[in-house]
């Protein structure tokens, strides 16, 4: 299976095998052509898929040591995600899957998430717990099997990533900021600053982080520019994220009473997260499942597996174009086996 994500800007290509396992995947990242604007420009990064996805595709198959006809389908991320982005992916995957002769599968991007952890030697089984934090979804979800996810808990206003991404801009540390905001954090010192956890005063396991954001912005206004300081402040938001997301994903175990727990998304590779959902984890007796770091940020491995899995289950695409910007996980179905033409 050839996977193919295109949904915001990493440009990534994937062969899975099924029994095989991953057997390549590339990932071309567009971090530096954005940085000089901040964030993502929808259209740099649509005109970027466009110019790197066939050279991609063909370094990945010579390294694979594959032929176009040893491809037995194409899978791609259909949404969510920008327009213009998944347009790109979807069209070079139709186009792929016609001149090939082979089906090809749309993917729900969050579903490659939830799914990445089954690309390791410890892939969790069905049931388990899945908290899915990124730069632009949070959320707790019940993975109950293929295509059957019960929404929990999500996040109201920002994202966990996107709210560490802009508190890492406020403070100077350019884009993406996410891990620079994490790194800084390092040297600081616990207890310095002390922001709220928010909505750990009212039950749910629904999260906000923008008042958290807010509650950063006035400290920074209020404190001296000292690189300590700095430090002390990147840490303080940090520890509120963390202890948040590591209480609501307790307040989900204990209702669930789920026997594994995954972390998937970019923010998944938290170290401070990492560790206190592991201890929390053990508090309740159950494992928990990480994909490697490469696996957390947008790439194709995911997407090529989750379509493996729902061509073998008999999903098929049409020729049409799929792409949808918007698409809430509460709408993603099981597995439709394609309709079979009745015997004339």
């Amino acid at each position: 299976m050839l996977g193919v994500e295109t949904s915001c800007d990493e440009t990534a290509v994937a062969l899975y095998g099924g029994a095989e396992g991953l057997l390549a995947h590339r990932v071309y990242s567009q971090t530096e052509l954005h940085a000089a604007w901040g964030g993502v420009v929808p259209e740099l990064a649509s005109r970027d898929h466009v110019a790197k996805l066939p050279g991609l595709t063909r370094a990945l198959l010579a390294e694979a040591g594959l032929a176009p006809g040893d491809v037995g389908g194409v899978a791609y991320t259909a949404g969510p995600g920008l327009a213009g982005a998944l347009l790109v992916g979807c069209g070079f995957a139709r186009a792929l899957g016609y001149a090939w002769r082979v089906p090809t599968v749309a993917v729900h991007h969050l579903e490659g998430h939830l799914l990445a952890p089954r690309l390791e030697a410890d892939a969790p089984d069905f049931p388990y717990l899945a908290l899915l934090v990124s730069g632009g979804h949070t959320m707790l979800v019940d993975v109950r099997a293929l295509g059957d996810y019960r929404v929990l808990g999500e996040s109201l206003d920002d994202a966990a990533g996107e709210a560490f991404d802009k508190t890492a801009k406020l403070l100077g540390l350019g884009y993406p900021g996410g891990a620079a905001l994490a790194r800084l954090a390092e040297a600081g010192r616990p207890g310095a600053f002390r922001f709220p956890r928010p909505m750990l005063d009212r039950p749910g396991l629904d999260f906000s982080f923008s008042g958290l954001k807010t509650a950063a912005v006035v400290a920074m206004a209020a404190a001296s520019d000292e690189p300590q300081t700095r430090a002390d402040l990147a840490r303080a938001f940090e520890d509120a994220i963390v202890d948040t997301l590591v209480e609501k994903t307790a307040r989900a175990l204990a209702l669930t009473r789920s026997p594994r727990l995954v972390v998937a998304g970019g923010v998944g590779a938290n170290r401070r997260l990492r560790e206190g959902l592991r201890a929390k984890a053990a508090e309740y007796g159950v494992t928990v499942h990480y994909p490697r770091p490469e696996f957390c940020t947008d790439n194709a491995a995911m997407i090529a597996l989750a379509g493996h899995a729902r061509l073998s289950a008999g999903e098929r695409g049409d020729l049409g174009f799929e792409a949808r910007a918007r698409w809430p996980l509460s709408e993603l179905k099981p597995p439709a086996p394609a309709a079979v033409p009745a015997a004339s």
